[in-house]
Parts: C-alpha cells; structure tokens; sequence
C-alpha cells in the first residue's frame, strides 16, 4: 500500500491495486503528464515490495540464487531475475549492497513469499532475511531534467553515477539514499529512498522544492516504459525465458550455477530462442494477450499495448516467432476482427537515455 495515500488524494490522484498492493493510477489527464515528464520531470511512487538481507553470508547467499552477479561494495547495484528450474523468471529485481546489508526491490506481491522460500532454504550459512516493504516510501523521479531536480533539492553528495550506483544525503530534514536507475521510461532516472516516516515530506519536497516536477501514476508509468520497450514483470517476464525477452542486462553468463542456468546457457548455446520481444504498430488498439497473425497462421501474442502519448498512435510490445522476417505482413485481433500491424524499431520514443533493459539478441 501507499506510504502516504492521504498526500497524494490531496494531489487529485485516483487508486488501483496492483500486486496487491494500494498504488497511483493517475492524477487526471495522464496524457498531459505524460509529455510533462518527457519534456522535463515527473515524480511517481514505487509501489516496491522490499526485502532485507543481513549477516555474513548475504552476498554469498543471493548470489548463489539471482541471475547476475550481486555486488561486493557498498553503494553499488544490479539487476537480477530470480528463475524456475525450466528456466522461466519467477521475479525480477534489483539488489543494492548497502554495507552491512543487502536491500532488495522486488515486485509488492513477491517479497512476503520470497523471504518465506528463502528463510526455510538457510541452514548453517550466517544470513538473516526479513520483509521491510512497510519501512520504506521509495520515489521514481524520471525525465531529461531529473538530475537538474535532484541537485536542486539533495543535500551532500552530487547526483550519483553510473546507474544502480547510489550516494546517501539529505532532503531537508530527512536522510536519504539516492539511486542512478538503469532508464527504464528512456529518460535520465533516479530513485529516492527514505523512512516511511518522512515520505510526505520528502515527496512534497520532490514536487514543490527547487526545479518543480510533476506528480505520476502507474498509468503513465505504463506508457513511459512501453515507449521505452522496457519489459515488465507482470506482462512480460514472468514465467518467460530471459532469451526470449533479449534480457542480457540481468544475465551473467560467466557467474557460477544458480537454478535455471542450465536452460539459459542451452538457449545463449544454440543461438536463438524460439520467440523474440519485438514493437508492433497496429491500425487499432489490441488487448494484452491478443494474437498476433502472419496471414491465417498465428505467430504470437501481444504482451502491452497503449496509446502513445508522444507518438500519438496506438503502439505494443509482442512475442513471435523469432525467425519473423522484419517485413512480414502482419495482423492482430482486436474485438473479433483483424487490424494490420506493422514492425515497429525499440524503442518506440528516443528519451534522454536508452532504457538497460531494451532488448538485444547476440
């Protein structure tokens, strides 16, 4: 749930729930907004679940399970996919080493079963692991001024550099830890740490203090990043190979054994998955999961689809059949009836910076 829901009603917002938990749909005009981040600054709440992980073995111990190689240093970060033994992602998330811990930002509705799997997996080795997803209010502070935003309101450090790299400081009265993002709206990213307890404050301070920024929801956010070509969990990556989704930047393909790998290293080894993530842009605006046809035979579905603010125009992001030629004649269902589509290049909008998680096939 919102850390601070009362704040953001005040700011006109409407809710939805997502992962079970309580989040910003939008603020009204979402469009609007929208091009107001493209074009500057916007500020969105992250509906994170939170995971700690603490004792001498905890670097040991995640490394061994995620997908990339989990960091030595402190202030340092990456991103990692958590798989199945067939290979398909169970969650994604991104592992931050703090010091004497290690902070974990998951989906909301995987922390809770993700501590549970791993405290009963932890025998002799000296690891502590808890759910802190309440302790947190976490702030996504996006668009081609957000590092002008940041300096104008973070005390101590500068903006921090390269991405999932992160500085400690302050916000007026309350610490915080800032975060470079790896671009997934396409556009120069940070996000902000702090207590639950000064969330308000540090959110109103986001919006109203130095360089002004413009509150959004996950409504944009699903624009933003489908714009960007960024994969995400819910519609994209979970219970998907990572080939198939040209993940590369949360596989380590020289790191030790973790559960999956077999099948991932199969996949990397013959050269190309079966199906491939791709842009479409079809004549009409297709549901999530609707099929996506090459004449009469149906060569694969779309995973999101919205309409482009920046572009105008419907757009989505489909998985097909890896061999499609670029140039094939294609359709996708939309209320019963077929509407042509065409290939479209990721990413659908050139932002400030290419989003890491845009995908490369090898």
């Amino acid at each position: 749930m919102t850390v601070i829901g009362d704040l953001h009603a005040d700011h006109g917002a409407t809710f939805e729930e997502r992962g079970g938990r309580r989040v910003v749909r939008d603020y009204g005009r979402p469009e609007r907004t929208h091009k107001a981040v493209r074009n500057a600054a916007g500020v969105v709440e992250m509906g994170y679940g939170v995971v700690v992980v603490e004792g001498d073995d905890r670097v040991e111990y995640v490394d061994n399970v995620v997908t990339n190689r989990v960091p030595t240093a402190d202030g340092e970060g990456c991103y990692a996919l958590v798989l199945d033994p067939q290979g398909q992602i169970e969650t994604d998330m991104y592992v931050y080493n703090a010091g004497e811990r290690l902070l974990l930002f998951t989906p909301p509705d995987v922390a809770g079963p993700l501590v549970d799997d791993w405290s009963g997996k932890v025998f002799i080795q000296d690891v502590e692991i808890r759910d802190a997803s309440a302790d947190f209010g976490v702030f996504g502070v996006h668009g081609p001024k957000s590092t002008e935003k940041i300096a104008s309101v973070l005390t101590g450090p500068g903006a921090p550099e390269p991405a999932l790299t992160f500085v400690r400081g302050s916000i007026g009265d309350a610490g915080v830890t800032v975060v470079a993002t790896d671009a997934p709206t396409g556009e120069e990213g940070y996000e902000v740490v702090c207590a639950a307890a000064d969330a308000a404050d540090v959110f109103d301070a986001l919006l109203n203090y130095g360089l002004n920024a413009a509150p959004f929801g996950y409504r944009t956010w699903e624009t933003l990043t489908t714009e960007a070509g960024t994969p995400l969990f819910e519609t994209e990556l979970e219970g998907r190979v990572p080939n198939a989704l040209g993940l590369r930047t949360a596989l380590d393909f020289e790191k030790g054994c973790y559960v999956g790998q077999e099948v991932v290293s199969k996949v990397e080894n013959r050269g190309r998955p079966s199906t491939r993530l791709v842009g479409l842009l079809p004549e009409a605006l297709p549901e999530t999961g609707a099929a996506v046809f090459r004449g009469d035979s149906s060569v694969g579905e779309v995973t999101r689809a919205v309409h482009s603010p920046s572009r105008d125009e419907p757009i989505a992001l489909a998985l097909v059949e890896f061999g499609l030629e670029a140039d094939a004649a294609l359709s996708v269902r939309v209320d019963g009836r077929d509407v042509p589509a065409e290939r479209g290049s990721l990413p659908f909008v050139e932002g400030s910076v290419r989003s890491a998680r845009l995908p490369r096939y090898e």
